[in-house]
């Protein structure tokens, strides 16, 4: 039997009650990861303004414009609707559903063209961030959530041998990337978000931009890829070496990464920081010699998202708690050359202990 997910009722409660706790009147969601938290409702922003509408007294209301009222109905039929037609205000009809005082706090990627018009409709209101609310909640997967990152991280898991076994010497970079884009979907993604394939020297780029480079025996490829399935986000790294002729540098150093990922697993504990976490990944690396080459953070958490938090990064001395699911991913870049990066998902459990959701072969593959 499928996990049972909190009903979106009971997530707006507890929004309405963090509101009512820090003094806030409202929560104002555009289109994004956080209304589709509370709501139900996933849709792309657009110039038409749409707004959830949570307030403190525990009242929700969807702002939708007219032509989008029964999509929006069909997703969420338990939640109070207003629309508006294409010569009506939508920002005065928001304020007019704010009733209580306070400042009112607004998705944090809300377009700046409905944060400025929002601010003149709620003129004399402080504007914060909803992550202020959103973030908590969030954070702590229920068993629904816990049980689809299993599902999309074993999906992702499913689409890795299967991409060994197609050719990469004599085909570019973009070539790899549709193969996997497509092993992806077979394997039950909704949507491909990334595919990327950085070969050789590219691979020293973490966000290298898939291209034409094609690809050779001798080279190093690290393969980033992951999509979603019903909304919930994959996402792992593994990379490989095209031909048996192996420098030995390149093993080192995708040894190192392996033990580096494996220490970061073991430190990431219930009420361990998430800067320790990072700390415990990173002096493996440093101690190999290579600490300079470490150039982004251990880990991200996700979920909605492919990046929310916690956030696995110095400074951050968030603690972490059960329910928390984020990526485990450090890398080494030498420029010029070649890059590694090991990344899998994890899931604090209620037993404190990091949960690895990718569970695909981790040795240094082979390709041809």
């Amino acid at each position: 039997m499928p996990a049972e997910r909190l009903t979106y009722e009971s997530r707006r409660k507890q929004a309405s009650d963090s509101l009512r706790a820090r003094g806030i009147a409202a929560l104002l969601l555009s289109p994004g990861s956080d209304l589709a938290y509370l709501a139900g409702y996933r849709v792309f922003a657009s110039e038409r303004l749409t707004c959830l509408i949570v307030g403190a007294d525990g009242g929700a209301t969807l702002v939708v414009p007219e032509l989008e009222s029964p999509r929006a109905k069909a997703a969420a039929p338990d939640l109070a609707q207003r629309t508006w037609g294409e010569t009506e205000d939508p920002y005065a009809l928001v304020a007019s559903l704010v009733t209580a005082k306070g400042d009112v706090a607004v998705a944090d990627q809300m377009w700046s063209l409905f944060v400025l018009r929002l601010q003149t409709a709620l003129r004399g209101r402080g504007f914060q961030l909803a992550s202020v609310v959103t973030r908590g909640l969030r954070m702590r997967k229920d068993a629904y959530e816990r049980e689809a990152l299993r599902a999309v991280s074993a999906a992702a898991d499913r689409a890795f041998p299967r991409i060994l076994e197609r050719k990469f010497a004599g085909r570019t970079e973009h070539e790899i990337a549709v193969d996997l884009a497509a092993l992806l979907r077979d394997e039950g993604h909704d949507e491909v978000t990334f595919t990327i394939v950085g070969s050789g020297p590219n691979g020293a780029s973490p966000h290298h931009e898939t291209g034409d480079r094609s690809i050779a025996p001798g080279d190093t490829v690290v393969l980033d890829f992951g999509g979603t399935r019903e909304w919930y986000c994959s996402d792992i790294t593994r990379t490989v070496h095209v031909g048996t002729d192996v420098d030995a540098e390149v093993r080192r150093v995708h040894d190192v990464v392996l033990r580096s990922q494996e220490a970061g697993y073991a430190a990431a504990r219930t009420g361990a920081t998430a800067a320790s976490v990072d700390g415990a990944s990173r002096r493996v690396i440093e101690d190999a010699g290579y600490g300079e080459r470490f150039i982004h953070r251990t880990g991200h958490g996700i979920g909605l998202d492919g990046h929310e938090h916690p956030y696995l990064v110095r400074g951050n001395e968030e603690r972490l708690e059960p329910g928390m699911a984020f990526s485990i991913e450090p890398g080494i870049y030498i420029p010029g050359r070649f890059g590694v990066r090991i990344e899998d998902i994890a899931i604090l459990g209620d037993d404190g202990r990091a949960e690895p959701l990718n569970r695909a072969d981790h040795a240094f593959a082979i390709v041809r």
